[in-house]
This record gives structure tokens, C-alpha cells and sequence, in this order.
């Protein structure tokens, strides 16, 4: 996915409220679409997680960024810390 913009790629994760998500904007309707797509990304991010450690680094590091680069660019660097502690807090399964 090289040379696509990940934050208009990621105008869903927009509705995320958990740790590192945006918060929810009051102009997105809450549809079955739209929950529907949060269960899936959450899914996803969770399975991820789990398979963290097993990654090679060079995959972590790519995840990582592209993950990073999921907020309009004012917040990128906030995000960033989130994911690095989130990841630093659960790794090795503690």
C-alpha cells in the first residue's frame, strides 16, 4: 500500500473511541455499516496484537507506521506515543 494516503484510507477509524482511535464525530451517522466496520477493525487490531511478538521486526516496523499515520497530521505525533506505549505496556504478554 506504499504511496496511498493512510489517513483517507482510514476515514472509518474516525468513529473509534478507545485508546488511540479519534473521537466520534457527531456529522457520522451510527449505522449497522459503521458498527459493523468497528467490530471488524477491532478484530483485526486484536489479532494483530496477539501475533505481535511473532512478527518479524521489519513487519512490526511497517505496522507500526502505517498505524502511526492514521490521524489527521496535527495528532500523528500524539498517536504515535499512544501505539508506542500501548505496544511497550502489552508486550510479551503482560
Amino acid at each position: 500500500m506504499a504511496g496511498k494516503n493512510f489517513y483517507d484510507l482510514t476515514k472509518a477509524l474516525g468513529r473509534w473511541d478507545n485508546e488511540g482511535g479519534a473521537v466520534s464525530s457527531p456529522s457520522v451517522p451510527d449505522t449497522a455499516l459503521a458498527r459493523d466496520e468497528e467490530r471488524i477493525l477491532k478484530c483485526l487490531g486484536a489479532a494483530v496484537i496477539m501475533q505481535w511478538n511473532d512478527l518479524p521486526t521489519d513487519i512490526q516496523r511497517n505496522i507500526f507506521v502505517d498505524a502511526s499515520s492514521m490521524s489527521d497530521p496535527a495528532r500523528q505525533f500524539q498517536l504515535k506515543q499512544q501505539i508506542a506505549r500501548f505496544l511497550h505496556e502489552h508486550k510479551n504478554g503482560a
